[in-house]
């Protein structure tokens, strides 16, 4: 982490020592949206049931472009902080997935 961790009544964000900050909401195990910006790109893991298209709904990832496809990194599932744990793994590694 850059950073403590900052938490608010409905979000835990924090900024990772790569520069990418990551803001992560539940609702649930199951219901969670992870937003992380890299520089002036904004992307976007979660899961409303939106996308019916997709292998991986209801969640899916919305790109660089923000356009919808299926989610590589989650799975509703899993417990939570596996999920979170899946998401801060590979935005060290690669935050434009």
């Amino acid at each position: 982490l850059a950073s403590v961790p900052r938490i608010t009544h409905d979000a835990l964000t924090v900024a990772l020592d790569n520069g990418v900050t990551l803001e992560v909401r539940a609702a649930s195990a199951s219901e969670y949206a992870f937003t992380w910006q890299v520089g002036e790109l904004t992307l976007r893991i979660d899961t409303a049931p939106m996308h019916p298209q997709l292998a991986t709904f209801p969640h899916h990832l919305h790109d660089r472009h923000g356009l919808p496809c299926a989610d590589p990194l989650t799975d509703p599932g899993r417990p939570l902080w596996e999920n979170t744990h899946a998401v801060v793994a590979r935005l060290l590694i690669e935050p434009l997935c």
